[in-house]
């Protein structure tokens, strides 16, 4: 008898080691930056709350988000930057129709900003002026004679967009382009204006930089489509040199963008993502919550959900 059980037993836990992890009925795709993970961690309420989904949260780079959702590894991607992203969302929206685009656009900025006691020290107040050698070395911090400027994330569309803009300017010349983590380079502003230091850097809204310091956008002329000819490198193996940027950014649009197969096998969850709706102030609000406050991603979106039902319940009707 006790062979029998054992025998019935060990024959039950093959049957349990052999068996499929559970699949989640929809995966987010979360990039690395602070409003895109929130904005996953709302959406991942609101599906499960109100839908009964299973949600999962995967990290990925842009393009493998949208490789993702076009395989159907994945489902969504909560905070697409346009026109960063231009060259993903024309191959797998327009060309390919595999992913679908909210058209709720929240509005962004993106320029290069320096402290307010950066720009009244060094008089500085426009971008051109990091092309002056002379100008570049008050943001020298290694000595070599050229300054120092943050540029973004590696992996981010618009830390490759910045190099082009640094070339197309000149100070690609005058300035090493630092590429590292956000949250590093934003502890090098706070540290900046603690020390009274001068520091210049990649800004952005939505964002709760602006929150926590007074900073200067460093003008530049407007943005003209003629002079903005950008390249990212999954389109070109020259990139860089077939590239040009020599105006200020167009305001961008970040929308959520979802896999089309949805409509068909998760149609009320597709409705609800087609018909998110969110502005700069909240996302701003919302990302300050996490990143200054502190509060945990999880807990302060079921909060949030909770405390805006009303807006939650216009995406789902």
């Amino acid at each position: 008898m006790n062979s029998v059980i054992k025998s019935l037993t060990m024959s039950a836990m093959a049957a349990t080691i052999a068996a499929p992890a559970f699949a989640a009925d929809v995966v987010i795709g979360v990039p690395n930056w602070p409003s895109v993970r929130v904005t996953a961690h709302v959406l991942k309420v609101v599906l499960e709350d109100n839908l009964g989904l299973e949600v999962e949260l995967q990290n990925g780079t842009n393009p493998v988000v949208f490789e993702a959702m076009d395989s159907g590894a994945m489902q969504v991607h909560p905070e697409v930057w346009m026109p960063n992203q231009v060259n993903l969302n024309n191959k797998f929206v327009k060309e390919k129709g595999t992913v679908k685009m909210n058209p709720n656009g929240v509005a962004g900025d993106q320029a290069m900003c320096v402290t307010k006691g950066t720009a009244e020290r060094l008089g500085i107040s426009d971008l051109s002026e990091l092309t002056d050698p002379d100008m570049a070395k008050n943001f020298d911090t290694d000595g070599d004679g050229k300054g120092e400027i943050w540029i973004g994330a590696a992996g981010w569309a618009s830390t490759n967009i910045e190099k082009i803009r640094a070339k197309s300017y000149g100070y690609a010349e005058t300035m090493n382009l630092k590429e590292m983590d956000e949250t590093l380079a934003l502890a090098e502003v706070d540290n900046a204006v603690a020390q009274d230091k001068d520091i210049v850097f990649f800004c952005y809204t939505p964002h709760h930089m602006f929150a926590l310091h007074e900073l200067v956008i460093l003008k530049e002329p407007a943005h003209d489509d003629a002079n903005w000819n950008v390249i990212q490198p999954t389109d070109d193996p020259e990139w860089l040199e077939n590239s040009s940027a020599a105006s200020a950014w167009s305001t961008a649009y970040l929308h959520i963008h979802y896999a089309t197969a949805m409509e068909n096998d998760q149609s009320a969850a597709a409705k609800l993502l087609s018909q998110v709706k969110l502005d700069t102030d909240t996302v701003s609000a919302m990302t300050y919550a996490l990143v200054v406050e502190k509060q945990d991603p999880a807990e302060f979106a079921k909060k949030w959900v909770a405390d805006n039902a009303s807006t939650v319940d216009s995406w789902l009707n």
